[in-house]
């Protein structure tokens, strides 16, 4: 039986060792608990929680969601309960649990994300930070730092200086060159690298003869995305030396070995679920009938085996 097992953290003095490569990813899965009775997460790779921000926040105007082919749009905004309710009932929850669960974070300053941080620091329950500079539905953080490399840097090294936790960047692909924001984040301390977040995107509802999300435009995420998803992983993993999380369009063993062909440690499963709560399930159980049928030991060496040569 092939050794599904990865480190995300290589460079962390603590490490971050997933039992297999699939995660769930930030605002598809609630904070865990709401898929608990669907499946069991136990055999999940890693949990990322929905988006947190520093206070309760009740997100955008509805409509917030719009279906388009192969995927969907949302504009959430980051309905969420507060970093701090997540500490005093959430992370008890998760202390329990034997997945490690990693907490997304999103603020609208430096000193926001810094103090959401030190929130975090010492709390059971809490394998890792996903700091999210990358989100496109709120009118403050999100892409004001994600798009810019000296930003995406200032905000990844003043959690890092906080934090003792292993710390991920979600980066976005709505940028000229994503590599350049990749790199800055590597330099300035983060431990792994989300790619990606969602396409910005708009459709129109022509009876009403106004966009279908209330907001106006929202993030294109599912099946449509998966192309740019992988591309942008390739592009990524060539340049940084540390661990690639791809994220995108996945709703299968297939999808997820794309990923991995392509340069990804590990992937992440996000709007498949809503449609079938199983499928990170299913993505694990493929992998492994995968490598077993190949014959390959160990995930890890089907990494970036579509570069050929290398």
């Amino acid at each position: 039986m092939a050794d599904l097992s990865v480190e995300l953290a290589p460079k962390h003095k603590s490490g971050l060792r997933l039992a297999n490569p699939v995660l769930t990813a930030s605002g598809t899965f609630g904070y865990g608990t709401e898929y608990a009775g669907l499946i069991d997460i136990q055999r999940l790779g890693g949990i990322v929680s929905k988006g947190i921000t520093e206070h309760p926040r009740k997100g955008n105007v509805q409509p917030r969601m719009a279906e388009t082919p192969a995927g969907m749009l949302n504009s959430i905004g980051l309905q969420n309960v507060g970093i701090h309710s997540v500490v005093a009932d959430k992370a008890p929850m998760w202390a329990q649990w034997q997945v490690p669960v990693i907490v997304n974070i999103s603020g609208e300053s430096v000193d926001e994300f810094r103090r959401m941080a030190d929130a975090l620091e010492g709390v059971d329950g809490i394998a890792g930070i996903e700091v999210n500079i990358s989100c496109p539905n709120v009118d403050q953080g999100g892409l004001e730092f994600g798009a810019d490399p000296a930003a995406a840097a200032e905000v990844t090294r003043a959690v890092k200086r906080i934090s003792s936790l292993p710390v991920l960047v979600k980066l976005t692909p709505n940028v000229t060159d994503i590599r350049a924001v990749a790199l800055a984040v590597e330099e300035a301390g983060a431990d792994a690298l989300t790619v990606m977040n969602t396409v910005v995107g708009m459709t129109i509802n022509v009876r009403q003869r106004r966009p279908s999300i209330g907001r106006g435009h929202g993030g294109l995420s599912g099946p449509a995305i998966k192309p740019v998803a992988v591309y942008n992983t390739w592009r990524v993993a060539h340049v940084v030396q540390i661990p690639v999380i791809g994220c995108g369009g996945i709703t299968g063993p297939n999808d997820a070995l794309e990923f991995l062909m392509a340069g990804a440690a590990a992937v992440q499963v996000g709007t498949a679920t809503f449609t079938d709560p199983t499928t990170a399930i299913r993505v694990i159980d493929g992998l492994g009938q995968y490598l077993d049928q190949q014959g390959v030991a160990s995930v890890s060496d089907i990494v970036g085996v579509a570069w050929g040569e290398r």
